[in-house]
């Protein structure tokens, strides 16, 4: 792993009109990248460790890997451009022919459901960090909203 590459974990994901807000932290910074509402509603669902009643398409990914005996080792958030977000794949397959590190392009929303799944570290190259907008305000907003109780139109008590 390059030396640039900082370690990140999921600390929120926000509903949003349009999907869902997935905020990636690491010390006092946290950035977004907004996903598809339903691959946002599968990254959920493997946070909670819950298993749909039928294989979504990342579990289908997940057996396709184990056939293929790959293991997810990391992803890595490695480039920015125009305020989207791009991310590799990393895989490690091992069988009788030897061992190969296979890297694979893919859409950062696709690679945090399989990262959660399967339990591997999710990186961001330190160029794409330091030029992601610090979004620690957004989550944070999110939470407070989250944690305020509904008013309902009861009038009180009196």
């Amino acid at each position: 792993m390059p030396d640039d590459d900082l370690k990140v974990e999921i600390r929120g994901l926000v509903p949003t009109p349009t999907g869902v807000g997935v905020f990636l932290g690491a010390g006092s910074k946290t950035i977004a990248i907004f996903v598809d509402p339903h691959i946002g509603a599968a990254i959920s669902l493997s946070l909670r460790k819950m298993k749909p009643p039928r294989p979504l398409t990342h579990d289908l990914i997940a057996n396709i890997f184990a056939g293929l005996g790959a293991q997810v080792q990391k992803v890595v958030v490695n480039d920015l451009k125009d305020d989207t977000f791009f991310a590799r794949l990393f895989l490690k397959q091992e069988n009788e022919l030897g061992r190969n590190i296979l890297e694979i392009d893919a859409r950062p929303s696709d690679t945090f459901a399989i990262a959660v799944q399967h339990d591997c570290p999710i990186f961001v190259a330190r160029s794409v960090w330091d030029k992601a907008q610090d979004m620690t305000w957004a989550l944070e907003q999110a939470q407070a909203k989250e944690d305020q109780p509904e008013d309902d139109d009861a009038a009180p008590d009196a």
